[in-house]
């Protein structure tokens, strides 16, 4: 499988050069095309307006939006235009309440999503609708890139995050053509079970199974000695000198990981590389 269609969605010019740099990174070195969802977010509450609002007060927050949508547009435009990549431009308008619908959509037909941080100063709840609704209306994997520090499309180590889990192997399967790009993967084993089918080999059959794919491969396991496996992964990452990290997205709720955090939504805020999605 190769990535040939890359879309990213931009809300919001102030988080957008990162994302639309790397995409357009990833589409010159993959031959891809890149696609651009620029949105205008109509964030009011219709519902709520006091009874003797009128259609200027909507009319108002409506032409707010359209201008948005027309600002980030050639804010993507503009970056893009300065690549070689291949790339197209769409626009539109959303309400907040809608906004899983639409990046849903256009999500389901590419081939990898590539989104700022949903996390940290001054973003907006949509950034984080975003991110969720491409792996979860969409189907499909994300590549969250930190606003520094560039993508690359051959990285020299990777981490892979590997708990068992469902989601951890669908994002390892989507991700099969950066592990096979890498120069090393790493497969981290965090406190493996002491019972279970891979107790005595923690990591080695999807060691086995990447292996026979021409993925270099070496497993490390590590105990948990620190409060989150976030923070012994970010640890790992700057101990080796990481450029990604591959792991399977809320293997938990979202509600819950909102209310109580967890491993997708702690990574998402401390990480200094790209972190590779998938549910």
């Amino acid at each position: 499988m190769a990535y040939k269609t890359l879309l990213t969605v931009v809300t919001d010019t102030r988080f957008a050069d990162a994302p639309l740099a790397a995409t357009a990174a990833l589409a010159e070195a993959w031959d891809a095309h890149a696609d651009a969802l620029c949105l205008g977010v109509d964030r009011t509450q219709t519902g709520y307006y006091y009874a003797g609002a009128n259609a200027l007060v909507l009319q108002e927050t409506l032409q707010r939006s359209h201008d948005e949508a027309a600002e980030v547009q050639a804010h993507a435009e503009a970056a893009l235009s300065r690549t070689a990549a291949r790339y197209a431009t769409d626009k539109g308008v959303v309400q907040m309440a809608d906004i899983g619908r639409h990046v849903g959509f256009h999500a389901r037909f590419a081939d990898l999503v590539v989104l700022p941080k949903p996390y940290g100063k001054e973003r907006g709840p949509e950034v984080e609708s975003v991110v969720e609704s491409a792996l979860f209306e969409g189907r499909a994997p994300v590549l969250v890139v930190p606003d520094t520090g560039a993508v690359q499309a051959k990285p020299g180590t990777v981490l892979v995050a590997w708990n068992e889990s469902a989601e951890a192997m669908t994002a390892i399967r989507k991700a099969l053509p950066l592990l096979q790009a890498a120069e090393v993967v790493r497969i981290v084993v965090i406190d493996p079970p002491t019972h279970g089918p891979e107790r005595s080999d923690p990591g080695g059959l999807l060691g086995q199974m990447l292996s026979r794919h021409g993925v270099h491969c070496q497993i490390d396991v590590l105990s948990k000695t620190l409060n989150r496996v976030s923070d012994v992964l970010n640890r790992h990452v700057a101990d080796t000198a990481a450029d990604l990290v591959v792991m399977g997205a809320y293997g938990h709720s979202r509600f819950r990981e909102a209310i109580l955090g967890g491993a997708t939504r702690n990574m998402l805020e401390k990480a200094t590389v790209p972190v590779f999605l998938a549910h």
